[in-house]
């Protein structure tokens, strides 16, 4: 069985494993206060064109949001997403469990927009009530979305003029960024987060490494007692420095970024055949994730060789399934699936 159900089904790429092994017999730090971690932080805000920021690195994304989030808000305000955002649907209420509402926005293509958050916070101070009401206080966005979509730099700007009016946060999610930087039609840049955003963070579990995400907070000051909320969370790695040698290694030559866009393009490929026999997209995705719509003997029959997801039913007959791209996918399996989609 081949898989395309998700893009963290394989270890790490081989340059994790040679520095890893190239280290291993030498002593460092704990708690991510070593030589790796601080290589990774300067080398990130240097990409991200943020020199006044601070790198934070947790072991997992689920960590990353809900710490990030309860780190900078206080106990009355809530937080703004998509209605398909990933901490309101595939995290299990971490973040209510913290403490904190989600309001929950219809999506458009898995985006909200900038009107959107302005049309919710003017209700809240319209109110009359604001005091016996959580307050809107950060917005959460997902680069990419959870369809594999893309916020242009349009969007992000007027979201982000949005939240600085109302001074509220933004923090992007970022567990898929490389993939979302290396499509075709994207243009943000991490420079652009790293302008536009209150809060990012570089995706490695997705992106090639074993695991990790690098939180990047943007504006002097955020980063006060935010280690120790990690702690608090029981997100400060022992062996800090095996996260900061994987997002050196993975972005100091460029690897991470090839790796992701290489992705990418293999999806393509993939959507083209689909297209090429007149199966319908749920959704026109540019990046790694495709939704497609099968019958349910073309899905029986491609679940007979591919792993994939599953996304529910569209009628009767008829299933939305998501087949995933990923930093280890090999041309060989996307040549074979190709051929097998044709030969439906």
């Amino acid at each position: 069985m081949i898989r395309f159900n998700n893009d963290y089904n394989h270890g790490a790429h081989v340059n994790i494993l040679q520095a890893l092994a190239q280290t291993n017999d030498t002593q460092y730090g704990g708690y991510g206060v070593d030589d790796w971690c601080d290589k990774a932080e300067k080398l990130i805000l240097e990409l991200s064109q943020c020199p006044q920021g601070q790198v934070f690195f947790f072991p997992g994304a689920t960590q990353a949001n809900f710490v990030t989030i309860s780190a900078l808000l206080g106990s009355c305000d809530s937080i703004l997403c998509a209605d398909t955002g990933h901490i309101n649907c595939h995290e299990c209420a971490s973040i209510e469990n913290a403490g904190h509402k989600i309001v929950a926005l219809p999506h458009h293509d898995g985006k909200i927009t900038a009107e959107q958050i302005e049309g919710e916070v003017q209700a809240y101070y319209n109110s009359g009530e604001a005091e016996y009401l959580t307050r809107p206080s950060l917005v959460y966005l997902s680069f990419t979305t959870e369809y594999g979509t893309l916020y242009t730099k349009a969007e992000l700007t007027a979201i982000s003029a949005v939240c600085r009016k109302y001074h509220m946060y933004l923090f992007v999610d970022g567990a898929r960024m490389g993939y979302g930087l290396g499509a075709a039609e994207n243009d943000l840049t991490l420079a652009d987060f790293g302008r536009l955003a209150d809060a990012f963070y570089i995706g490695g579990t997705k992106c090639g490494a074993f695991f990790g995400e690098a939180v990047v907070l943007t504006q002097p000051g955020m980063g006060r007692r935010f280690k120790a909320h990690m702690k608090q969370f029981g997100a400060v790695l022992a062996k800090g420095w095996l996260l900061g040698l994987q997002f050196y290694t993975l972005l100091h030559d460029g690897t991470y970024f090839a790796i992701t866009k290489q992705a990418d393009e293999y999806a393509m490929e993939i959507r083209d055949a689909f297209r090429q026999k007149g199966i319908e997209e749920l959704i026109v995705s540019p990046t790694n994730q495709q939704f497609v719509i099968l019958s349910q003997e073309q899905a029986r029959k491609l679940g007979q060789k591919y792993v994939f997801e599953a996304e529910g039913p569209i009628d009767d007959d008829h299933v939305c399934v998501r087949f995933c791209t990923s930093w280890s996918t090999k041309q060989e399996e996307v040549d074979q699936l190709v051929a097998d989609i044709l030969a439906l």
